[in-house]
């Protein structure tokens, strides 16, 4: 089924996407309330060879939308493909608040700190001078309250009200509704989060929708449930540990990382004193975390467990720490990243590594994978999406036997590679559908974003069906 790109028409309020329409990466839409009043929903950083409607790409970070009329920007969470291009936001003269949810937060000036000494500048006076900045704009919405947006310029007497609720993607995650003071309601997905992942609350839908803009990045297809996932976990750890070498898995700082914690976590703790094979017991097997940026997210994570969810927190009532456990090691200097690289390509110790970037694309993963890709001693696990263009997505369709291309130089690919969608930390077609049927009031109109061509037909497809069964109209497309 194809999707095709509908003319804007003049009716407000209206949807202007600036992102994440040609791709997975980029977010950015543009929910208009006038011809001068707008809200700015994620501001985000493309990657891979994702581009941006006006030409917007990984290379290229300038803001090519005019901003003249946006008045607030709202934060679904803060991955950096949802919040990255906020410091050229501000550099291209954006003066409004920014709107997050209470744990968004806390965690996206460490974010965005990344984001502008990679992006813009190191220089201390500098990255301080634009946090100083974010905090002084940053607004923290609680949960489901409906919260006033201030549109003053050219609003023409319209108000307009947000609502977050989680979205069960990473901690402080949240799905947007928009509403003006016609009672039009716009909804806006963000990423939604897999049913029953680790940590975090569901997914709430919202009461009802008009209009909902809703990501597909797996739109097309379903994951593995959280015992099957787990249990390949648990066997891609026993084969590296049988081959006496490292399981590596780029994840993101983000997300990915704790909760992946989190269940190594829980097999170490159920199978305690057991030996994993005859060369280590579990609990001897170290949890390397070679990521600063990973450290320091997983401690904001620890400080906000009140936002864990029931099981999560039950861990912690019985004295676990699931997110700091004893077999957790962390790296932080260049120098401690770089003796760990070389200790472990060289010697026969096992050990599980977790390092950014989770598409392979940059960071500290470039390191273990230069030294230990043609050894096929150590494993390679995937468990995230990798995007076209990007490092990991050519390791994962070469695979075992084939080569890649890393910074200008070719490596030959010995070490087996898994992927287990199963913790991605989207949600599947099912968890999409799902958000749609927990509404009371369904949407007419469904827009389908922040998805591959193949994924986004998967779930237009899938949604008429669903309309269909239930006897109600609605229109699908993608932007």
């Amino acid at each position: 089924m194809d999707c095709r790109v509908r003319p804007q028409d003049e009716v407000f309020p209206d949807v202007v996407h600036h992102g994440a329409v040609q791709g997975v990466t980029g977010s950015a839409h543009e929910w208009v309330v006038s011809d001068s009043a707008s809200v700015l929903i994620d501001c985000g950083l493309f990657q891979g060879r994702d581009t941006g409607p006006a030409g917007a790409s990984a290379s290229d970070l300038s803001i090519d939308f005019d901003i003249s009329r946006i008045q607030a920007v709202v934060l679904t969470h803060v991955h950096i493909d949802h919040v990255g291009r906020l410091p050229w936001l501000f550099a291209a003269g954006y003066d409004g608040p920014v709107y997050c949810s209470e744990p968004s937060a806390r965690l996206l000036p460490i974010v965005l700190e990344d984001a502008f000494k990679l992006g813009i500048s190191r220089q201390p006076a500098q990255v301080e001078a634009f946090l100083k900045l974010l905090d002084e704009r940053l607004v923290a919405v609680p949960y489901e309250d409906w919260v006033a947006l201030p549109l003053e310029r050219g609003a023409g007497g319209e108000k307009a009200f947000i609502q977050l609720l989680p979205a069960g993607h990473i901690l402080g995650s949240a799905s947007v509704s928009c509403r003006d003071s016609q009672g039009h309601v716009t909804v806006f997905s963000g990423d939604l989060g897999a049913r029953l992942a680790p940590i975090l609350r569901s997914a709430q839908s919202p009461y009802r929708a008009d209009c909902l803009v809703i990501e597909s990045t797996y739109g097309d297809r379903m994951h593995e449930g959280r015992a099957a996932r787990s249990a390949r976990l648990e066997r891609a750890l026993l084969r590296a540990m049988e081959d006496k070498g490292t399981l590596l898995i780029p994840a993101f700082s983000i997300g990915r990382t704790q909760e992946l914690l989190y269940e190594l976590e829980g097999l170490i703790h159920r199978h305690r004193s057991a030996a994993m094979n005859e060369h280590l017991d579990w609990d001897e097997l170290p949890i390397v975390l070679d990521s600063p940026l990973a450290s320091r997210f997983t401690r904001v994570y620890r400080e906000l467990d009140a936002f864990w969810d029931e099981e999560a927190r039950e861990r912690l009532d019985e004295g676990r720490r699931p997110l700091g456990f004893e077999q957790l090691l962390t790296v932080d200097d260049h120098d401690a990243h770089m003796r760990m690289v070389r200790h472990l390509a060289d010697s026969a110790r096992p050990a599980v590594v977790i390092a950014a970037s989770g598409m392979c694309a940059g960071g500290r993963i470039m390191n273990y994978l230069k030294a230990m890709l043609g050894d096929a001693r150590h494993n390679l696990l995937f468990v995230g999406y990798q995007a076209w263009g990007t490092p990991g997505r050519a390791i994962q369709q070469q695979g075992q036997g084939g080569e890649v291309e890393l910074d200008g130089e070719r490596y030959s690919i010995s070490v087996p590679v898994t992927s287990i969608s199963g913790y991605s930390a989207h949600g599947d077609q099912q968890d999409l559908l799902d958000f749609v049927a927990g509404m009371q009031d369904q949407p007419q109109e469904v827009r389908v974003v922040h998805g591959d061509a193949e994924a986004k037909a998967g779930l237009q497809a899938a949604l008429e069906a669903q309309y269909g069964r239930w006897g109600l109209p609605v229109k699908v497309w993608c932007p």
